[in-house]
């Protein structure tokens, strides 16, 4: 009778994080499970992981599709493991799910990459193609 316990080390014990669960752009409907202000725009499966491994968490990345998505893109979930195998956290300041979409939505905007896609910076290919159409003139 071992099959009928929860060893936590197996994968398959492991949560589930889909990108849906996290985007401030979703409805409750639509598979967000956290408020909106603890949210980020359109995660994506990559940042997530990224996150993830830098709080020290264990993780798998699996190539599927969140039920309530419509169209086939982001794909990908986020497989993390919360417990031992004695039933206790793996890490004690996430010992619930919503601890760790919490995380991963403060944790996200944080991310180089997103600091870069927000910067101020101008659209430089725009002004140097103005230009090469001055100079056809």
């Amino acid at each position: 009778m071992a099959h009928l316990t929860k060893d936590h080390t197996q994968r398959e014990r492991w949560i589930c994080i889909y990108p849906a669960y996290v985007n401030s752009k979703k409805t409750a409907v639509q598979g967000r499970k956290i408020a909106k202000d603890k949210c980020v725009d359109n995660p994506t499966t990559h940042e997530i992981r990224d996150v993830c491994l830098a709080a020290g968490m264990m993780i798998g990345v699996e190539n599927k599709l969140y039920n309530r998505e419509q169209n086939r893109e982001p794909r990908g979930r986020i497989r993390i493991q919360m417990r031992n195998e004695d039933g206790t956290p793996r890490l004690p300041q996430f010992a619930t799910r919503k601890s760790i979409m919490y995380y991963i939505g403060e944790s996200i905007p944080k991310l180089k990459t997103r600091q870069q896609k927000h910067g101020g910076s101008t659209d430089s290919g725009q002004d140097k193609s103005r230009k090469k159409y001055k100079k056809k003139r």
